[in-house]
């Protein structure tokens, strides 16, 4: 990116209607960091979205695969970039040179949102580098909260470690151990910020650690007591004792859900080791807000990009090319989901049913669907319910509580599968519970498989068991040799995985020569 710094200045016209777009945001109620604006060409729109929205990172060859396939993808009309904007402070949005005028106000507008959703949902507070290793409490905030989000230099500076690890340990060997962490990059436990692991004793609470080991004595008068119960088999049984008692406790003593941070605390790693696999655990945490709210951040921004235009920046001239190219943000395919627009759909439902009063117990009890049809209590409280939406919900919660049977008819939402007898997918359901519970198991843990350590040293052996919550779906065995062939090189021990496959609990496990499959349940 040795060019990027150049030539990236909005011009005056658009500076004017960055102004004016940022002014309208702050009056309809959105509060964002300052956001930076910047003109850039489609060649540099590929190589940032290949970084994963960053000029500068660590230099792997997956960030080239990236760039080929988005380039690819723009030459043959499959997507294209027409806005960027990273959780950062202050935010950096990145325009497309070659938009018209209106394509930049209705990614300025989308832009502006997506910052006040950064900085307001709770979820992006576990970005916060000043709150890092810290619990956070999602219920509280400072009244002034500016927090510390420079994730730019820090993921500079990343990149200038590993380049000096590089510079001494070579290419060769840096980049095939930064391939192993990357195969382990989503062992991570998405809650950790706002979970407290292992909370202080309450004062005046009994003690939970476990009583001291008493040794089993013989009966014996006091001057036999040397002669019949000698200290030093006295010692060897207390160490015997102690040992079984640890045996028994396991390590560690709970599952560890965060695999990669149990993996840098204990694993046997060079320091440079440890370094790298830091570096790629802190850049996991960093997207996983965006995954936790993918569905809610672009229905968020896609609001009101939509209010801002068509009641703030637009005249009606204007108004039949904004729709046009809304109208593609918004499309959906036959088969697939877009997030825009659920995101938005589920929004704008939310304020209709808050503004009409369409909730409690007395809408919960009515069963007359007329009554149901003419209900308007005229409450208003649907723009101030979003706002609280906008705040304490994420994807699996959102979806969870205002999906609703009348909106999912109302948009026709559906479930389809692979038809064996037609050798084709085909709807398979319409019914609301089956949408709804085919959109939360996507939704949960972003469809990654939810693993973690149970023991560290398994049969005594110093090896590394692991579990896997089975929750309907086997893991894809191929994926699960390459994980770990990869955990074996930063465990230096046999790893094994326990599992179920085709109904039947498995232990997976690879010596670092090769795979084995028997028969296992933790």
């Amino acid at each position: 990116m040795s060019e990027f710094a150049l030539n990236t200045v909005l011009p005056r016209y658009l500076r004017v209607e960055k102004e004016r777009i940022e002014q309208s945001a702050r009056k309809i109620g959105l509060d964002f960091f300052p956001v930076v604006f910047e003109m850039i060409t489609y060649y540099q729109m590929n190589e940032i979205a290949s970084f994963g929205g960053f000029p500068v990172r660590y230099p792997h060859w997956r960030f080239g695969m990236e760039y080929e396939r988005l380039s690819k993808h723009s030459e043959y009309g499959l997507s294209r970039i027409y806005e960027m904007v990273i959780n950062n402070n202050p935010a950096y949005g990145y325009l497309l040179e070659g938009n018209s005028l209106t394509e930049q106000r209705l990614v300025m507008a989308h832009v502006f949102a997506h910052v006040d959703f950064f900085k307001n949902n709770f979820c992006f507070r576990a970005t916060d580098l000043d709150t890092l290793g810290r619990t956070i409490d999602p219920s509280r905030r400072p009244t002034q909260y500016n927090p510390n989000r420079r994730w730019i230099d820090k993921m500079a500076n990343h990149g200038s470690r590993i380049a000096r690890h590089i510079a001494r340990y070579g290419i060769d060997e840096v980049e095939s151990y930064v391939d192993h962490c990357l195969s382990l990059e989503n062992l991570i436990d998405p809650w950790a910020p706002f979970t407290v692991r292992a909370p202080e004793q309450p004062e005046g609470e009994p003690d939970s650690r476990p009583e001291p080991v008493e040794v089993p004595r013989l009966a014996a008068k006091d001057y036999m007591e040397p002669y019949i119960n000698p200290a030093e088999y006295l010692d060897a049984q207390k160490k015997r004792l102690d040992e079984e008692q640890q045996k028994k406790k396991g390590f560690p003593a709970e599952p560890q859900r965060d695999v990669l941070r149990f993996l840098i605390d204990h694993a046997p790693l060079k320091q440079w080791e440890r370094d790298i696999l830091s570096i790629i655990r802190t850049e996991s945490y960093y997207f996983v807000p965006q995954m936790q709210t993918k569905i809610m951040n672009e229905g968020w921004a896609s609001y009101w990009h939509s209010r801002l235009m068509t009641e703030h920046i637009l005249d009606a001239s204007e108004i039949v090319d904004y729709a046009d190219r809304n109208a593609s943000v918004l499309a959906t395919l036959p088969g697939q989901l877009n997030p825009y627009k659920l995101g938005v759909a589920l929004l704008r439902h939310i304020e209709e049913r808050w503004n009409r009063g369409r909730f409690g117990p007395q809408w919960e009890e009515c069963d007359n669907l007329d009554d149901k049809r003419q209900w308007d209590m005229r409450l208003g409280l649907g723009r101030e319910r979003i706002f609280q939406v906008r705040a304490l919900y994420n994807d699996v919660t959102f979806i969870d509580e205002f999906l609703t049977p009348d909106f999912v008819i109302d948009q026709k939402l559906y479930t389809f599968g692979y038809s064996e007898k037609n050798g084709r997918y085909e709807i398979k359901s319409r019914q609301f519970q089956e949408v709804k519970g085919k959109l939360l198991f996507q939704l949960t843990n972003f469809g990654n498989p939810d693993i973690s350590v149970v023991d560290a040293n398994f049969q005594n052996r110093g090896e590394l068991l692991l579990r896997h919550e089975h929750g309907g779906i086997d893991l894809r065995q191929d994926w699960a040799k390459e994980t770990l062939r990869a955990l074996v090189r930063v465990w230096k021990r046999p790893v094994g995985v326990a599992t179920v496959l085709q109904g039947k609990p498995v232990l997976l496990r690879y010596d670092g020569t090769e795979h084995s499959e028997a028969p296992y349940s933790v």
